[in-house]
């Protein structure tokens, strides 16, 4: 078990200097900014320093938003709790942005096979009105919208680049899919400058804990904290690749502030993919908590199981760049480290229903 405060390695000077020149005495709205990345995101913005951050979050139940994510911030953003989906939000806060950070979607796939129509309103309904509302009334905004890798189903081979084929296992991979083409087709027709990212297994701090329906890696990590059991499907052999938040910040900032990203499509992804049982036994070494238990696939899960999936970045490091920077066991510590210091504000079961602050749109 580690003791020892970890160092995630930060960018390089010139890679810093670009983004913060991009940024700085900019206005960015992002979607979600209650969330997980989303809050991240608008930490990594008030660092820039001179940047106008408007975060939208409707702080639907079970999706994540968390009011604790913007504690230590929240004198430093402007904080809008509404429904993307409503025009009259949307319409009335794009109007003066010159990025717009897409994150709001439902991201449980499991979720989506059971509530198809719910999924169907977050994933696709509320995309197309904010892209209407950009089209209409700042037609030269950047967005970047993050989808997910999920939208290539069982790979025909490894690891997935973009030119892989597309075709979704579930419910909100096929309308991840769909808010994809959607933002393209509104850069293509309309000039809205839209950039997609694919990413792939995310984790770090501000994860929502309280439930297993959205991340295995975020609930291995509770079960392990907790002692508890980590179930395993199969014999957990199947493969997977890991970005920690704050790569997947930068990545977000090195798109949007490329020209050249405009109208495509990046994946996200890691140096060398592992293993779930390996994933088990780190976070046990880790916490020195925890065991392991080999169960069978649960039907619901057998039939949107996607075997060894991982992708390649090799794109967008060509483009602009990136790479993952923070190794596994790293990434692992430092999120293990911040849950340790914050447990009550993401163990409990308890949604928050009141805000504590609101600026209305």
């Amino acid at each position: 078990m580690t003791s020892s405060r970890v160092t995630i390695p930060t960018m390089t000077t010139l890679q810093t200097t670009s983004i913060h020149d991009a940024y700085r005495e900019r206005s960015v709205l992002i979607t979600g900014g209650l969330g997980f990345i989303g809050s991240n995101l608008a930490r990594r913005l008030v660092e820039v320093g001179d940047v106008e951050v408007y975060l939208l979050d409707a702080l639907v139940p079970d999706q994540g938003g968390n009011l604790f994510n913007i504690e230590d911030i929240k004198d430093q953003v402007t904080l809008h709790i509404a429904d993307m989906g409503d025009p009259s939000v949307i319409n009335h806060l794009v109007g003066g942005m010159d990025y717009v950070f897409n994150l709001a979607a439902n991201v449980s796939h499991l979720d989506s096979m059971l509530f198809p129509q719910h999924d169907l309103k977050l994933n696709c309904q509320s995309q197309l009105t904010l892209l209407e509302a950009c089209r209409n009334f700042n037609p030269h905004v950047k967005i970047v919208y993050t989808s997910t890798r999920q939208v290539y189903g069982k790979p025909l081979y490894l690891p997935l680049d973009e030119q892989h084929r597309c075709a979704p296992v579930d419910i909100n991979g096929v309308h991840k899919l769909a808010a994809e083409h959607y933002h393209l087709l509104y850069h293509r027709v309309y000039g809205v400058r839209s950039t997609c990212l694919r990413l792939t297994n995310t984790y770090g701090p501000r994860h929502l804990m309280r439930h297993n329906r959205q991340s295995v890696i975020a609930w291995f990590i509770r079960q392990a904290m907790d002692g508890g059991m980590i179930d395993l499907f199969g014999e957990g052999r199947q493969k997977r690749d890991f970005n920690y938040v704050d790569d997947v910040v930068e990545a977000l900032l090195m798109i949007g502030a490329s020209e050249k990203a405009e109208g495509d499509v990046f994946n996200l992804g890691s140096h060398e993919p592992v293993s779930l049982s390996h994933l088990a036994e780190e976070l046990i070494w880790l916490t020195g908590h925890g065991t392991v238990r080999y169960v069978p696939f649960p039907p619901e899960r057998q039939l949107i199981d996607i075997g060894n999936c991982y992708s390649s970045y090799r794109k967008i490091e060509t483009l602009v760049g990136w790479e993952p920077r923070t190794t596994l066991r790293a990434g692992l510590a430092s999120t293990i480290e911040f849950y340790n210091n914050h447990r009550a504000h993401y163990w409990d079961s308890k949604i928050e229903s009141t805000p504590r602050i609101l600026t209305t749109a």
